[in-house]
């Protein structure tokens, strides 16, 4: 017996000091997510006329960075800001028009929108056809804060709790924070990064001048569109070294195990910007090709991951409700993916909302489970 302790003894401290090792660089072609030490033979991808960085640095020949995206920074901050203030809804009366006014920043700097100045806004740069469909619905998020002291029922607006987090729900069972958010990072998010900044109109632009380096511009028209979509992406420089806990950076994490996400991102975001440098446009428009689909699959896997977890807690009303609500803004993100790319057509995301029913209380484990089909089936 003393023989046999020994021998599992040293084999536990053996798998104890072995790690694993392999590429741990998300931007190499070799990574290996599972490695826990780096190797030091991370391979790349090898680009004619230009390299790819690490991370999302990028430096003109005199050392000036040409990356900048403030207004993408700031429409994220002030989405933050509205976050907060649609969550006081369970505890507290919310305006809608404070609301709206965020959403539209009116009157620009110094009004008291948000606790930072910025002449941007998130409405007009929101899909425009949807504009008064999220308007709407902040207008019916502060109906439903009027019943904050109440629980929510079906028919009842009202609030309820799930551990420590506490939910504002409609009268028909519609957590309207969670709505607008997720709904908001597509109409807007990602709207703007695949459908405008990638768009023809704004790739085919200058790409030899820098815009005005005496103002610090030193980055290419071309250039500084891309940045803008990364912006819109909301991540770090570093990242997935860094995740954020919010909007599609956070999610593109989630699901990172089962789609390989972080890296596909992240390393095209990179390739794209620098084929931009060095001029060499096919590789650029097939990295915005692979982000575009992938930034589709995020939010179709996200949103499943949601039906999924609404399934399971079938029996506890506020995380099932929590949990619809949040599959539903990002089912509704997929009619926002480019044309050229695209899975679902507008119809059939259309469609596939409208089986979510007029009242999520309604919603039985059969029509759930069809939903989830049905997403399935596609993705």
């Amino acid at each position: 017996m003393k023989t046999q302790y020994i021998i599992l003894l040293a084999g536990a401290l053996t798998m104890v000091s072995c790690k694993r090792e392999g590429c741990t660089d998300p931007t190499a072609t070799n990574y290996d997510k599972k490695a826990k030490k780096d190797d030091g033979n991370c391979q790349y991808e090898q680009s004619a006329g230009y390299t790819i960085p690490s991370s999302y640095v990028f430096k003109d020949a005199s050392g000036n960075l040409t990356v900048d995206h403030q207004g993408q920074t700031d429409r994220l901050n002030q989405l933050r800001e509205m976050i907060e203030m649609m969550e006081q809804g369970s505890g507290q009366l919310v305006s809608s028009v404070a609301l709206k006014d965020m959403f539209a920043n009116v009157n620009g700097d110094g009004n008291g929108n948000f606790s930072f100045a910025s002449t941007k806004q998130l409405k007009d740069k929101c899909f425009e056809l949807d504009q008064q469909f999220f308007e709407d619905m902040m207008d019916s998020l502060a109906v439903s804060s009027a019943s904050f002291a109440s629980q929510a029922a079906s028919g009842q607006a009202g609030v309820l709790q799930n551990g420590t987090s506490t939910y504002l729900f409609s009268s028909n069972g519609i957590q309207y924070s969670e709505v607008i958010e997720k709904g908001l990072m597509g109409a807007i998010f990602m709207n703007q990064a695949l459908n405008t900044y990638f768009s023809a109109d704004k790739m085919n632009v200058d790409n030899t001048l820098a815009v005005d380096p005496a103002a610090g511009k030193h980055y290419t028209a071309m250039e500084h569109h891309w940045d803008e979509a990364f912006g819109y992406f909301g991540v770090s420089t570093d990242f997935p070294d860094s995740v954020p806990g919010d909007f599609w950076g956070k999610y593109c994490n989630s699901v990172n195990p089962i789609l390989g996400s972080n890296q596909l991102m992240i390393s095209q975001f990179l390739k794209g910007r620098a084929a931009i440098s060095g001029k060499v446009y096919t590789d650029r428009d097939a990295a915005i090709s692979k982000i575009r689909m992938m930034w589709e699959k995020i939010a179709a896997q996200v949103a499943m991951k949601y039906l999924d977890e609404a399934y399971s807690n079938f029996a506890n009303p506020a995380a099932r409700l929590h949990e619809l609500s949040e599959a539903y803004g990002f089912i509704m993100c997929l009619k926002y993916a480019p044309l050229e790319t695209r899975v679902m057509s507008a119809s059939e995301v259309s469609n596939l909302l409208d089986e979510f029913g007029s009242n999520f209380w309604d919603l039985s484990l059969s029509q759930i489970q069809q939903i989830k089909t049905a997403l399935d089936a596609k993705y």
